[in-house]
Order: structure tokens, then sequence, then C-alpha cells
């Protein structure tokens, strides 16, 4: 399938055909990641769960955790 890319504001936009969004199961809103390679630009979706807070901290472990660090005694409205 041929398709034209677009002026948008500053940047150049490609409407994605709905059957091709549907099959990567993609739709309005939906968060995707951009990639060039061998001169093509490939689609990634990102699922929901990819940019969820508890996915990072899952991550987290005894070994790559880190302590606290001190930054002196409060010196203004930090105590609010």
């Amino acid at each position: 399938m041929e398709t034209k890319i677009q002026k948008w504001g500053n940047s150049l936009a490609l409407r994605l055909p709905r059957a091709f969004a549907g099959q990567i199961g993609i739709e309005n809103g939906s968060n995707v990641k951009l990639q060039v390679e061998d001169g093509k630009i490939i689609v990634i979706p990102l699922n929901k769960n990819e940019l969820r807070l508890e996915r990072y901290l899952s991550r987290i472990t005894e070994e790559n955790i880190h302590g606290e660090t001190s930054f002196g005694k409060p010196v203004g409205r930090e105590l609010l």
C-alpha cells in the first residue's frame, strides 16, 4: 500500500490505515516507539504495561538500590 507524507506543524505525519493499526494493536492515543534501521522507519507498539511505574519499580533490587543521600539541614520551606 502506498500513502502520502503530509506536513503537520513543523513535523511530517504519516497516516496509518485502520487495518494496519488493527494488525499491530494500536489505536488513537496509543504510544509507539519509532526507530530507523537500514533506512526504514519501524513503528513498535508499546503496550500499556511498559509505561507503568510498577514495571520500573519491579526492577529495583538489593544490588542496584542506592542509599539515602543527605542534602544538609532544611534552609527554607522544605518542611511545609
